[in-house]
């Protein structure tokens, strides 16, 4: 896509052939590329989907296929001296549908026909990982040279599967033989490189190849995919000038701007903060802010995930884990792994002494994007309405218009899904931490819990709103809590107008059943 400056931004394109000749905007990855090539021989690389993974597998490929003159200019052409070519096994399994086994058996065998059909197939053959095993072994024969298998998007078909255990088994069962061959021909390989979005694999998939390293939280590897905010800086200073022109704000306020929607993806504990390529690339071209990469589709397999679990939502903002389930897949049990290596959350700080992560979401676009995306399925709220219906509720709480926020609060609750209706409080906590987090987005909340006690302060710039929240008990005892407890004593001296707010939930409606303000 070309913006206002004639600067071709590589917006969808993935092919790295393409994008050099096509004279499109590229950030130097060939540094790390080449560290990759000449440290190891088998790899495995987890990020979010549009982050690049693609373009670093065609840009390998391009690399040992000897195309020397495409790196022109580029780290690795003062790097590499020898330029030598190797056969490559390139394949895509990100296909848009996967419903039965034969689907994902359809996908491979149409990739190796092509390379079948340039370097031999042994007749009897019968399975894709027996067929897999003679083209690696008539490449080696046919060139002298090891093969350079690459496999990107190798979790699409599981993913699509999640919900159903039998599909999932049968798509492993095929992966596992498949993947196995590596390792049974590792001496007619040169190079191997898996990407994905998900670990699905390093307990099943990827069983039998032990020798797979593992670079998704490498520290080295942190930027290998994704902008930094060097590479920003470098590459698309007069861009932010632009972009910045076109908003009505000044260079250092497009900045503070960029960092705050896109930005904030930690790979590894230490790494400083990526920014989301497909959104910054987005922005520059069109010269506006916007939800771009959560628009491109977000799997509803998340949300069933969350459900199934019964997971609690305000979790989400402070979860705090290990190293073990960041880096091991999903259960009925625990969606976080899933959610984290989707992309949804990130780490935000990292405890050495006892090896903690903590988690959180990266930045404005994915926080305000999943919770919109969530709410539907907690409310009986139309997802093409949300964004209006939340802009009510915070014109609402400006405007100090309590009754008003309160029925429309009301409304978010009515109507609890049956599926959700299991644990009410649950429910109710789930749907205050959507509401109130997608309202803090624009005004100041802070929203501290327990299960069973729920405080919140909502600040605007003429009202405090200083909230308890009781289940099954009377909006006088919270109203009395707030007064006992002394909530509202830090805005004791404060210039604006404070409201007190006893809240009482109704477990027999499944609602709000009463408010008291003071």
């Amino acid at each position: 896509m070309i913006g206002d400056m004639g600067k071709l931004y590589p917006i969808g394109i993935q092919n790295f052939e393409k994008l050099r000749n096509g004279g499109y905007v590229y950030i130097d990855k060939t540094a790390l590329m080449y560290r990759l090539v000449t440290t190891g021989s088998y790899y495995f690389l987890s990020r979010p989907r549009r982050f690049g993974k693609s373009l670093l597998v065609s840009t390998l490929e391009a690399y040992f296929q000897g195309k020397k003159e495409l790196f022109d200019g580029l780290a690795v052409s003062e790097l590499e001296k020898e330029w030598k070519r190797h056969p490559v096994i390139h394949l895509d399994l990100n296909a848009k549908k996967f419903d039965c086994p034969g689907d994902l058996i359809r996908l491979i065998d149409r990739q190796l026909l092509v390379l079948e059909a340039e370097y031999g197939k042994t007749a009897t053959d019968e399975t894709i990982d027996d067929r897999f095993v003679s083209l690696i072994r008539n490449m080696y024969d046919r060139t002298g040279e090891r093969v350079v298998i690459l496999v990107d998007e190798y979790d699409k078909p599981l993913l699509q599967a999640i919900g159903n255990e039998a599909l999932q088994n049968e798509y492993r069962a095929i992966l596992k033989a498949f993947y196995g061959v590596l390792k049974s021909m590792d001496g007619h390989i040169r190079f191997a490189l898996l990407t994905g979005v998900t670990k699905f694999g390093k307990v099943s998939v990827f069983s039998d190849l032990n020798n797979l390293i593992d670079i998704s939280m490498r520290e080295e590897y942190s930027g290998i995919c994704g902008i930094s905010e060097k590479e920003l800086l470098d590459n698309f200073n007069e861009d932010i000038r632009a972009l910045a022109e076109n908003n009505g704000q000044t260079y250092k306020e497009a900045c503070t701007q960029l960092k705050e929607d896109y930005d904030g993806y930690h790979f590894s504990p230490d790494c400083p903060g990526i920014y989301n390529p497909f959104s910054l690339l987005n922005t520059f071209s069109s010269r506006r802010y916007g939800s771009y990469w959560f628009e491109t589709g977000t799997p509803t397999y998340l949300v069933e995930l969350l459900k199934a679990s019964d997971y609690d939502l305000e979790q989400m903002s402070r979860e705090e884990t290990d190293t073990e389930t960041l880096d091991s897949i999903f259960t009925d049990d625990n969606p976080i792994p899933v959610i984290y290596q989707s992309g949804y959350l990130t780490i935000k700080k990292y405890d050495r002494e006892f090896g903690l992560y903590t988690l959180g979401f990266p930045n404005r676009e994915v926080e305000e994007g999943f919770l919109k995306f969530l709410m539907p399925y907690y409310t009986k709220s139309n997802r093409v309405r949300t964004g209006f219906e939340i802009k009510r509720f915070v014109n609402d709480v400006e405007q100090g218009d309590i009754d008003g926020f309160m029925e429309r609060l009301q409304s978010f609750l009515a109507d609890c899904p049956y599926e959700m209706a299991k644990d009410v409080e649950l429910h109710y906590h789930n749907v205050l931490f959507i509401v109130f987090r997608l309202a803090g987005l624009y005004t100041q909340v802070e929203y501290r819990t327990s299960r069973g006690r729920i405080d919140m302060v909502v600040q605007t710039a003429d009202y405090v709103y200083v909230m308890e929240f009781k289940l099954d008990g009377s909006a006088e005892q919270a109203l009395e809590q707030i007064e006992e407890k002394q909530y509202a004593l830090p805005f004791d001296k404060d210039t604006r107008k404070v409201f007190k707010i006893g809240v009482n939930f109704s477990s027999e409606t499944r609602n709000i059943d009463r408010w008291i303000v003071r």
